[in-house]
């Protein structure tokens, strides 16, 4: 073989070495920086140095550069930490640590407050409003200055009705502020007008009779009066219709010819033996000198005027079972 031939030969076989070579250098300078980061290291004094390393935890990095915390310095992230995207370390003392979380707390303080201030949004709303009718009383032509008073309502009353409208705003579903835009009378109401009658009773004296009442049946004197009154009350004082009821049974039996034989007026009823609580116990005493209601009054004034809510002749106390019409806690039935 010729000399030049073999050294062709050489020249070849040292080119394929350089080349594999030259692409293992490649391969192990890509893998090694593939695992090499430049980490800014900001230290307490703002001094900032960037230094090269493969480590990722921030207590590693800072030993690889012979970099140790003071007492009173802390580190940004954490030592256990692995550093993040921005590849800094910031060291500090703890009081700027400090002002640098309550910067941050504050912060978000703000973002919060400015967070609950949301959009407000207003409404017309309209609302039906109930307008409450007065009661009017008015004196009766002819009324005595003073007596016994007789109520009558002469016109019912109604209420009204108007539609209010108003702007209303609200925030986060809560009603902020409310203004009235108009009001709007939809029905008026109508007055309640009662008609009030005093009736004079006129007496002589002590012991005169009183002129009598509507029909003239029966007259009485002040005195009488008033224990007519007590004794209804102590039979029945509930209610009006219950102290009518009482008194028109004593004033039927002193129509009935049955009864006749204990008078001929409510009185002489009420006073026969054993009939009314009279004569059976003195609890009525302490109803006497007006110890009772009005319309136990009322009740009495208009039974001996001639009214009636019943046609019975006796009654007892619904407590006793026994049948009837029950009018205010006592039950009226006409006896065998």
């Amino acid at each position: 073989m010729k000399k030049d031939d073999k050294a062709s030969i050489s020249l070849i076989k040292i080119l394929a070495i350089c080349l594999i070579v030259i692409t293992l250098t490649s391969v192990s300078v890509m893998a090694t920086s593939s695992q090499i980061s430049n980490v800014k290291i900001i230290l307490s004094n703002d001094y900032e140095m960037t230094v090269v390393t493969a480590n990722k935890t921030v207590a590693d990095i800072l030993a690889e550069n012979n970099i140790k915390l003071a007492e009173d310095e802390v580190v940004t992230p954490s030592l256990e930490e692995e550093l993040s995207d921005n590849k800094t370390i910031h060291i500090s003392k703890a009081d700027e640590q400090e002002n640098i979380v309550a910067e941050k707390e504050e912060v978000i303080s703000q973002e919060e407050i400015l967070q609950g201030y949301n959009t407000i949004t207003e409404k017309i709303i309209v609302e039906q409003i109930v307008i409450p009718f007065e009661t009017i009383t008015k004196e009766a032509s002819g009324s005595a200055s003073s007596g016994t008073k007789q109520n009558k309502v002469i016109q019912n009353g109604e209420n009204g009705l108007k539609e209010v409208t108003y702007k209303v705003k609200y925030q986060n579903n809560e009603e902020i502020e409310r203004n009235q835009i108009s009001e709007v009378i939809v029905k008026e109401p109508v007055d309640k007008i009662v008609e009030v009658k005093t009736i004079q009773l006129t007496s002589r004296s002590s012991g005169s009779r009183v002129t009598s009442y509507g029909n003239g049946s029966w007259s009485y004197s002040a005195s009488d009066l008033d224990l007519i009154c007590a004794i209804t009350a102590q039979e029945a004082s509930s209610s009006y219709e219950a102290a009518l009821a009482v008194i028109t049974c004593a004033c039927n039996r002193a129509a009935s010819s049955r009864w006749r034989k204990y008078g001929s007026d409510p009185l002489s009823q009420y006073k026969a033996p054993n009939q009314f609580c009279y004569t059976i116990d003195s609890h009525w005493k302490k109803r006497l000198n007006g110890n009772y209601p009005s319309h136990v009054k009322q009740a009495v004034l208009d039974a001996l005027s001639g009214k009636r809510n019943h046609k019975y002749l006796s009654f007892r106390s619904a407590s006793t079972g026994i049948s009837g019409v029950n009018i205010g806690g006592n039950v009226y039935f006409n006896p065998m």
